[in-house]
Order: C-alpha cells, then sequence, then structure tokens
C-alpha cells in the first residue's frame, strides 16, 4: 500500500461520519484557503503524513499533495520593521497591497511575496 494515500479528510459536528477525497493531480493549489475553520497561507499536513493544499478557497474535498513548484510560503509570525505580523500587510508597499514575508525576519532577509488580491 502506497502511505502518499494517506488522504486528508474532514470532519463536522454536523456530519457524523470521516470523509475521503481523491487527490486532483493536475491542479494548482489556492492560497491563502480555509480548512476547519482556519485560514492557511501553505501547504499543511493536518490529517496527511504529506503537505497538501485545497484547490478551492474553501476546502470544499478537492485537493492534491505539494510540490516543490508551489507558490514559496508566507512565514507567519514575521518581523518587519518594529511590528510582528501575523498575517498578510498593506504596510510598507507603495502599491498598496498586501504582502507577507517568506523568512521571519524581513528586515534582515528582505524576502517577501505578494498575497492574494482579497488580502
Amino acid at each position: 500500500m502506497d502511505v502518499r494515500k494517506s488522504i486528508p479528510f474532514v470532519t463536522s459536528p454536523h456530519i457524523q461520519h470521516i470523509f475521503s477525497f481523491p487527490e486532483f493531480v493536475d491542479r494548482d493549489c489556492v492560497f491563502p484557503f480555509v480548512y476547519g475553520d482556519v485560514t492557511h497561507y501553505n501547504c499543511i499536513s493536518i490529517h496527511s503524513d504529506y503537505d497538501w493544499c485545497s484547490l478551492d478557497t474553501k476546502f470544499q474535498g478537492r485537493w492534491r499533495y505539494c510540490t516543490g513548484q508551489d507558490p514559496p510560503k508566507c512565514s507567519f509570525p514575521f518581523f518587519f520593521k518594529q511590528k510582528i505580523f501575523h498575517h498578510c500587510t498593506k504596510e510598507g508597499y507603495i502599491f498598496n497591497r498586501s504582502w507577507c514575508s517568506l523568512t521571519k525576519n524581513y528586515n534582515r532577509d528582505r524576502k517577501w511575496k505578494q498575497c492574494s488580491p482579497q488580502k
């Protein structure tokens, strides 16, 4: 049996069963996505042995395992100027768009990415 077939599952207080869903291999991850009432900006390993992502902004059973080609991950919390950020921020971006640091210390490393337009 292939260990990578450890499929993410979702539970709900309104549903008494655990559901499994097949992997969608040739689709792009959607970031951020909501799973278990939590917004995720990176691939996660919740309920799985391997990192995976949702293919929808709110997890609806469509997912796939993450690969090295997936977008770089935000590093939360991160340090910028004299503040600690736990979410994407528009602070310091001249185009008034949300961004996040790819490392814990943006001041030192200066590595970042733009967050989704909804933020």
